[in-house]
């Protein structure tokens, strides 16, 4: 017996194999999806740190990207930034958000933990 899902086909469950991944297809112990996630994602090397605006309505979002982690450290050090500027934030397609302007935190926090970061206006 196969069940598919309810929007697409892609099958979720089969009684031979157990839940089933819908991204990749393979059973869940087999899945390929997870040793992607787990995979660093490539940096030039630069960490930039900017301010972005635009689309949020005017409220402004400081935005840290180039850090050559994996997304479990990249939700670490989102964590740790967060707590830092005493706000809140998140972690998209390896991108950290941190709402608000904390750009000179955010470098001089990256600095001790011996990462070069860049100001970009």
């Amino acid at each position: 017996m196969i069940l598919k899902g309810v929007m697409d086909s892609d099958i979720v469950y089969s009684t031979a194999h157990g839940r089933m991944c819908p991204s990749c297809g393979q059973p869940i112990k087999k899945c390929v999806c997870r040793e992607i996630k787990k995979s660093r994602i490539a940096g030039d090397g630069t960490v930039r740190v900017r301010l972005e605006k635009k689309g949020r309505k005017g409220k402004g979002v400081t935005v840290i990207s180039g850090l050559p982690y994996t997304s479990d450290e990249l939700e670490d050090l989102a964590k740790e930034l967060k707590r830092k500027c005493c706000c809140g934030g998140t972690v998209k397609k390896g991108v950290i958000e941190i709402q608000g302007d904390f750009r000179d935190v955010i470098i001089t926090e990256l600095k001790n933990k011996g990462i070069k970061a860049r100001r970009i206006n």
